[in-house]
Order: structure tokens, then sequence, then C-alpha cells
């Protein structure tokens, strides 16, 4: 692609095509879009021109998207019995370990939770014994079978019960079989699910918390990924597996090698499908929610191109000049693409140029003949 300097050519230009203090001759013509040539400027302007071309060429995709973590790996803390904050040391940001605690809560249901079961547990005792000796007496018929049916029942209702209690106090994580009289607490300890870190805490020390209500929210950056938007004309050129580098844009230098792993099936409304990627290495400094921008190197897909000389850059936008006539031009917007042996990719103003000859050589002449006509 060519910048605008060195302007020599064009004085040359000026000085062939009329002698000094006169004006160029009347053939000579140019519009806000389209430059004429005099046959004389033609000549030494040695514009060469000709067809766009498809040729096999390696192209960047130029993405975004953000930083996500599935779902399994998102635990939202919450107490099911419900209870008041007594302690915790918690901050968003800090590492926790599974098993570590991480609060204690404290509420008097706690207590009454572990009455019952050990009363419970008591009562269990001597269900099952006066089931027992039911049953010995009705094999003898020395009781009715009304009698031992009534026991049998009371058995199994008191096992019931003791279960029962007994999953209640597993969710708040006293373990029945070491709970006794004398290890009856009205604290509980909340303990870390996984091995992770904390992104919010949503409770303050002396809050009461319903049994529905999050008090903390971890996450477990082992698998973390990279979820990206791509449009839709962009997925056939992507495949399970490919490899791609990712970075922010606050360092951009500093790259991130990843790899495909999932390639969403539903569009949104801008037409873009969420593709989503492994890590090859974890950096512990890209955390969930991060904005990352990616390149997938997408190579020898067959594209339309033109020599890099053709395409000019003016006011911040690229153009080309299309033959409308003999030595007469006009210019056209395009948008380029990758570059590789001297050929440019043109990804946008193929349709207006459709079969028309393109300046291959001499662009660059064209673009000052026109700036210059246009400042007169």
């Amino acid at each position: 692609m060519i910048k605008l300097h060195n302007i020599a050519f064009l004085l040359l230009l000026a000085a062939c095509s009329s002698a000094p203090g006169e004006k160029a001759p009347a053939e000579t013509a140019t519009s806000a879009q389209t430059v004429k040539l005099t046959a004389a400027q033609a000549k030494n302007a040695a514009i060469v021109t000709g067809k766009v071309q498809q040729k096999m060429i390696s192209r960047i995709l130029h993405v975004n998207g953000k930083i996500d973590v599935p779902p399994q790996n998102m635990v939202s803390v919450s107490v099911p019995l419900g209870g008041f904050l007594k302690s915790t040391q918690l901050m968003a940001g800090m590492h926790v370990r599974k098993g570590e605690v991480i609060a204690t809560m404290e509420d008097q249901q706690y207590i009454q939770l572990q009455q019952d079961y050990l009363i419970a547990q008591a009562k269990l005792t001597y269900v099952e014994k006066e089931f027992e000796r039911q049953r010995e007496l009705n094999l003898s018929k020395a009781t009715s079978d009304k009698i031992f049916q009534q026991t049998e029942s009371d058995f199994i209702t008191q096992k019931v019960m003791v279960k029962s209690l007994s999953e209640k106090l597993k969710l708040i994580s006293i373990d029945p079989a070491r709970l006794t009289e004398n290890t009856i607490s009205k604290s509980i300890s909340i303990y870390s699910p996984i091995d992770g870190y904390v992104t919010h805490v949503n409770v303050n020390i002396g809050k009461y918390t319903q049994p529905s209500e999050v008090l903390f929210e971890l996450v477990n950056p082992a698998d973390i990924h990279l979820a990206l938007n791509v449009f839709e004309k962009d997925l056939d050129d992507i495949y399970i597996g490919q490899k791609l580098v990712a970075f922010n844009n606050r360092n951009p230098e500093d790259k991130h090698l990843c790899e495909i792993i999932l390639i969403g099936k539903n569009l949104s409304a801008d037409r873009n499908a969420e593709v989503h990627c492994h890590f090859e290495k974890y950096d512990e400094r890209l955390i969930p929610g991060m904005y990352m921008n990616a390149e997938i190197d997408l190579k020898n897909s067959p594209s339309d191109v033109l020599p890099e000389d053709a395409i000019v850059m003016f006011e911040g936008h690229q153009y080309v000049f299309i033959e409308q006539a003999p030595n007469a031009y006009v210019m056209q917007e395009v948008t380029s693409g990758s570059t590789e042996l001297g050929f440019t990719q043109i990804l946008e103003g193929l349709s207006e140029i459709g079969n028309k000859p393109v300046v291959l050589k001499g662009a660059y002449t064209l673009l000052m003949q026109l700036k210059n006509t246009s400042e007169e």
C-alpha cells in the first residue's frame, strides 16, 4: 500500500501538460472522485491496469471476547438453614483451598436441630429394643399381632426421623456420628467447596442471612477459557483445535496461546456465534470478565487480491482507481485485509469494482493529480 510521499513525479506531470504560466489543456478534467489525464500526462504516468485476481493468501482474523468460566467452576456459597454471620476473613480476590473454613455462623436453630437429633437417636434405641421384644413375644403368641405391628410401625417411623435429622445436620456441616450431648454448639463452620478465588463477598459480620441468600461467590480458574465472538461469515474458516493468540488492550505485546475447543451453534442478533478457547498456559492475571482481543491465522484462504501499489490512503480511507474510459479514472473506496508476497486482500468494495480494469501501477500519481486539482 502506497503512502503519500514524494510529489516530484506530480510536478513532472504538470510541466509536461502545460507551459509555465499557462493553464492545463481543456481535455484534462477532474471531479471530487474522478481524474482525467491528457495524452501527454498518461504517457508520462505509465499507468498499468488489470483485473482483481484470486490467490491463496494467509490472513489474520481479528475478533474479540472476554475471559469466561464454565458454570461448574463457579460456586455460590449459602447456608441451607440461614443464620447470623459470626466471622469471616474473606475478601474479593483472596485464594481459598478446598475444605478450608471460610466463615462461621450462629443461630439457636442449630442448637435445636442437634437436640432433636440426639433425642430421636436415644428414642430409636428404645423403640428398636421394644420392637425386638415384641417380635419374640409374637412368635410365641404371647402378644397380639396388632401390638407387634404397632411396635414395628413405631420403629420404622423413628428410623425415618433419625435419618431425616441426620441429613439436616450434614447440610450444616455437622457430622451426626460425632455428635454427643457434650459437643452441641450454637455455631457451625462454612467450608470452601473448591480450590479457587473469591469473586464476591455479599455479607458482613452480624448480618442474618436467609437460606436462599448467597454469602460468597467463588471461582475455580483451573478451567478458565476465552469466549470469542465470531461473525457468521467467518465461521467456515475456523475449526476445533485451531490455534490463536489472545491479548488485551493494556498489554498487547503479552500474547497468550489458545486453542479452539467449541464453536457455538446459535447466532446472536448481531449474526455472530460464541467460540470457546482453552488457554494452553493459565495466567493468574487473567480474571473472569476481562475483555480480550484475539488473532486467528487463517492459512491459505482463497481471496480476491490486488497488488499493494494499487491501494492508496487518502484522509484515513483506502482507495483504488477504476478505469472508466481511456485516460479517465474514478476513485473507489475499499477495505483491505492481509498482505502477503506483495498482494493485499480486498474485503469490501468488490461489488463496485466488478469486472472493470483497476489501476495496478500509477495509483499514487492519480491521487496526487486529484488532490492537487481539488486544492486549486
